[in-house]
């Protein structure tokens, strides 16, 4: 029997992972507040039909931040049995907003230049970081649900508080967003003046402002959510490009060659993702079977920067009592181990080798 979800927001992301959810055997339900859009998902594959599906087990929320809360709480009252996520690029007012145990908050690290459906594709998210923003009260079976369909269309999945989803993606994501913005635009008013500049534009400079292509309508939502953290990211670029005047105007070339030093080193030494290793092991938690606990392991996890490969959770018939189990690098598991002692867990681990 097939697998039902609905995908709300029919544009380069809900596009997407309609896409992936059906090359994954699952019936996908489109909604699109444009009926012609949503009629189009059916034509490129994002869907078999349009509507919302009261029987989902899972609804996905891909549309502008603003738009979330309201969205998920009417979601939540008329698909009782789903699991209910969004993708959007701020997550504390979100999650507070939002406050039903079944709502999981995400944001996949994915994108493309290309606008609306027609960049819709089955592998955008194939190898990308998604993260999940589990609260002390989100549901245990809502959570995996989620979880599973985020690795089952190629993406590999982190779990943060929200309010530090929302200060970490600021820096890596919002500020850098601005930033490309505003150099775009400096650039084009000195065209202006100097109409060659544009065309003596090389790689470097396509490349730093590359983002700045993407879609505006969703940053003013983007920007009056998380203002505090991309405020606080501003003023720290703006000292730090303060320093950097300091060294040129001073012709310290020492300066500038260890700060570019620095940077080139930290570039290259970036993380480029979570592969599996040939070393994994099977690690068991009893936890109490109420809300809070997923959550708390999985930020630990996230803390200790252990990436899991793959969740189960088994309800005990007996007592208010469950077991999570988790496949981990042999390499990461004494770190998580005993970090999930130093909580009160007594983890059991086993190799898979």
């Amino acid at each position: 029997m097939s697998r039902r979800a609905t995908v709300i927001g029919a544009g380069l992301i809900g596009g997407s992972v309609g896409i992936a959810l059906r090359k994954q055997g699952w019936t996908v339900s489109m909604v699109d507040r444009d009926a012609e859009v949503a009629t189009q998902a059916i034509r490129v594959g994002a869907a078999d039909e349009v509507g919302l599906d009261p029987a989902s087990e899972l609804v996905v929320i891909a549309t502008p931040v603003g738009a979330i809360p309201e969205l998920a709480l009417d979601a939540l009252e008329r698909c009782p049995q789903a699991a209910v996520t969004d993708v959007g690029s701020t997550k504390a007012d979100i999650c507070e907003a939002v406050p039903d145990t079944r709502f999981v908050g995400g944001h996949p690290m994915a994108g493309s230049e290309q606008d609306g459906l027609a960049g819709a594709r089955e592998d955008m998210f194939a190898g990308a970081m998604w993260v999940l923003t589990p609260t002390e009260t989100t549901d245990e079976d809502a959570f995996a649900t989620v979880r599973a369909m985020v690795r089952s269309i190629g993406a590999e999945t982190i779990a943060l508080p929200p309010d530090v989803h929302d200060e970490l993606v600021a820096q890596v994501s919002h500020v850098p967003h601005l930033t490309a913005a505003s150099l775009m635009n400096l650039a084009d008013a000195s065209s202006v003046e100097h109409r060659s500049l544009l065309r003596l534009a090389a790689g470097g400079f396509r490349d730093m402002t590359r983002i700045s292509a993407g879609r505006p309508s969703i940053w003013p939502d983007i920007c009056l959510a998380n203002s505090r953290a991309i405020v606080d990211g501003l003023d720290r670029l703006i000292e730090a490009l303060g320093e950097v005047r300091g060294l040129v105007a001073n012709r310290d070339r020492d300066g500038i060659l260890a700060l570019l030093t620095r940077a080139r080193a930290a570039r290259i030494n970036l993380p480029v993702g979570f592969g599996p290793s040939d070393n994994l092991v099977e690690l068991a938690v009893a936890i109490p079977d109420r809300p809070g606990e997923i959550a708390a392991i999985t930020t630990l996890a996230s803390e200790l920067d252990v990436n899991i490969f793959d969740l189960e959770l088994s309800h005990s018939g007996e007592g208010r009592q469950g077991v999570m189990i988790m496949v981990v690098d042999e390499s990461r598991s004494e770190r998580f181990t005993g970090g999930l002692m130093a909580r009160g867990y007594r983890p059991t681990v086993r190799s898979l080798g």
